[in-house]
């Protein structure tokens, strides 16, 4: 299960702080998500043409998953693809992050997103529900019904949940809650779990942009790594089996 991909993502709380969408929990009109790969024909689709035998990857998030302030190309879902393409993996990522979404938000757009196959769903939600003080419960429900959603639709599909931590601004209780909520859903969820382990915010203040808040492609390159070591060995799972059934 879970406990053998673990591994370190070095993201503070303030990495994910929101910015872009006004109300994240009341999208526009979805438009297709960058579709990373341009190997197995897609354009700016996400219902491209991916080859049937390739591995779709969704990464679902916001403003760290979309790459906000950096080149697209060098965000963690472009080198999470680029690594795995280089290593003669048929993948075919997807990258949905939006800036400033919550749990709520990423929740609501789900349904289309969906409406193609998703092989392997890399979340990463939940710390602007934290840094905005959110009741817990509700954005552990929501993480919970998105991993449910894929799943209903998707049964083989696999579930890569990203662990977050928020600054204890709004106490020790609610940011030791919030630590603990990602682990907790993880088991409960029987995910795989990249889980955020940091021992001080100042360590990685080096791999932030000068607002502060968002990853610098150096930092990007760190969650890549992390992020990839925990999808390398399902894509390759998934990619034998559909090598032996053909």
């Amino acid at each position: 299960m879970c406990s053998d991909f673990y591994a370190v993502v070095v993201i503070t709380a303030a990495l994910i702080a929101g910015c872009g969408n006004p109300d994240p929990n009341e999208p526009d009109e979805p438009n297709a998500p960058p579709v990373l790969s341009e190997s197995a024909g897609s354009t700016s689709s996400a219902s491209s043409d991916a080859d049937s035998a390739s591995v779709r990857i969704l990464f679902l998030g916001d403003s760290i998953t979309a790459g906000y302030g950096i080149d697209q190309a060098e965000a963690f879902p472009a080198r999470v693809e680029t690594r795995l393409q280089g290593a003669g993996y048929n993948v075919y990522g997807i990258d949905a992050g939006v800036s400033g979404d919550t749990s709520t938000g990423g929740l609501n757009r789900l349904d289309w997103l969906l409406q193609n196959r998703v092989d392997i769903l890399v979340l990463e939600l939940g710390g602007n529900d934290g840094l905005r003080g959110i009741n817990l419960s509700l954005t552990r429900s929501n993480l919970g019904a998105i991993i449910d959603k894929t799943r209903d639709l998707w049964p083989q599909s696999q579930i890569v949940l990203v662990g977050m931590r928020v600054p204890p601004n709004l106490g020790i209780d609610y940011t030791e809650e919030f630590a603990d909520m990602y682990p907790d859903l993880a088991t409960a969820y029987e995910t795989h779990f990249v889980p955020f382990i940091a021992e001080r915010f100042e360590d990685i203040m080096d791999l932030v942009q000068t607002d502060g808040i968002h990853p610098t492609e150096e930092g990007h390159a760190v969650i890549a790594e992390k992020i990839g070591d925990a999808v390398e060995p399902l894509v390759r799972h998934i990619q034998a089996e559909r090598m032996q059934a053909d």
